[in-house]
């Protein structure tokens, strides 16, 4: 099964996405292609597949993305051979993406199950946002400004088969877990 979770920076997506990998068996989480630099305690091939513009162009023009964007200066995709070489095996694929990448892959893949995360509130988000620590002011209220419009996108877009407020991580964790053992069941996956 194909499990696309997306929501704004600081809702604890990654969190509740390495969360269900470690607790659902079968559960691979996608690694997305990235043109951003990578920072001092990531991996190559772990967290991103690091690639220069040219060549992101060139897996664009390959055909090589089930879907790809630009966010922030920085360009991500994720890469069609290996989620289909894991669905293949049986797999429950993980991809974090966003909501215009979520759209793109409903299109091409109408029976992904589609679950976005939203804070409680504004206020929750913007604190979430600045408690991170890795960005200035400027980049946080842009941050910020991106993540009510994505918000709005995914409300009324018709992508998404369930939205989920995570008030708090551990239960937002212990539902989103429960969700998907649930829907693998249904569709007799599990």
């Amino acid at each position: 099964m194909l499990l696309v979770i997306s929501g704004p920076s600081g809702v604890g997506k990654t969190t509740i996405t390495h969360a269900i990998e470690k607790q659902v068996q079968g559960a691979v989480f996608s690694v997305s292609a990235t043109t951003r630099l990578r920072t001092l305690i990531e991996a190559d091939g772990e967290d991103y597949l690091f690639v220069t513009n040219e060549q992101f162009d060139e897996m664009i023009q390959n055909g090589e993305f089930l879907e790809y964007a630009g966010v922030f200066g920085n360009r991500y995709g994720t890469p069609r051979s290996w989620v289909d070489r894991e669905l293949a095996q049986g797999h429950l694929v993980i991809l974090e993406i966003d909501v215009q990448g979520a759209v793109s892959v409903k299109r091409q893949r109408p029976g992904a199950l589609c679950l976005f995360i939203l804070p409680p509130d504004d206020d929750s988000l913007i604190e979430r946002l600045r408690g991170r620590g890795r960005e200035d002011e400027s980049v946080i209220q842009r941050r910020f400004g991106e993540a009510r419009r994505e918000m709005e996108i995914a409300r009324n877009g018709g992508v998404y088969d369930i939205f989920l407020v995570n008030r708090n991580l551990d239960d937002a964790v212990a539902r989103v877990v429960a969700l998907v053992k649930h829907e693998r069941a249904r569709r007799g996956l599990a």
